[in-house]
């Protein structure tokens, strides 16, 4: 794990209206090699508008995102964690779990 690599995870209180209506679904996600990846995956997952939270774990390769369907969609969740990467040095990919 590289010591300039290191991400502190966030914290966001999801709104009533997210929580309201929420679901699990499990992703996929490639590229993750330390818990720092993971914690840059989940922060950018919990920063998606209706995501209730995410848990997600660099060795079994998993993240179990709650969400509400009516806001956000699971694209908007993949899509999520390409983002998370991307700079140069991190690239995730995700695919939903089936």
């Amino acid at each position: 794990m590289d010591e300039n690599c290191h991400v502190e995870p966030l914290t966001r209180t999801a709104s009533a209206l997210e929580r309201e209506g929420a679901i699990s679904t499990q992703l996929v996600v490639t590229g993750m090699g330390c818990p720092n990846c993971a914690a840059r995956v989940r922060n950018s997952l919990v920063m998606v508008h209706g995501v209730v939270d995410a848990v997600v774990d660099h060795t079994s390769g998993r993240a179990l995102v709650a969400f509400n369907p009516r806001i956000a969609s699971t694209a908007q969740l993949v899509d999520a964690v390409a983002r998370a990467g991307g700079d140069g040095r991190h690239e995730y990919r995700a695919v939903i779990a089936g």
